[in-house]
């Protein structure tokens, strides 16, 4: 499944979780910097030492389903 790029900045909140479900689908059910089963608990800092956390903004697991999405353009 190819999944169309969106400007994730400019979605109603009910077309982001449809983006995101799309995106998971794309992907196999796989993060696609880690390949950690999106179905599972997400990482912490602690446990997955082999994930370069430097390349995740602070806080980023606080919310565990989070789209990939450049911050300067919004795209995914």
């Amino acid at each position: 499944m190819k999944v169309q790029p969106a400007d994730y900045t400019k979605l109603h909140w009910t077309e982001r979780r449809k983006l995101r479900e799309q995106y998971v689908v794309a992907q196999e059910g796989l993060c696609f910097h880690c390949g950690c089963d999106l179905a599972k608990p997400a990482p912490n800092r602690i446990t997955s030492m082999a994930i370069n956390w430097s390349l995740f903004p602070d806080g980023f697991l606080t919310y565990p389903v989070h789209l990939q999405h450049d911050h300067d353009t919004g795209m995914t």
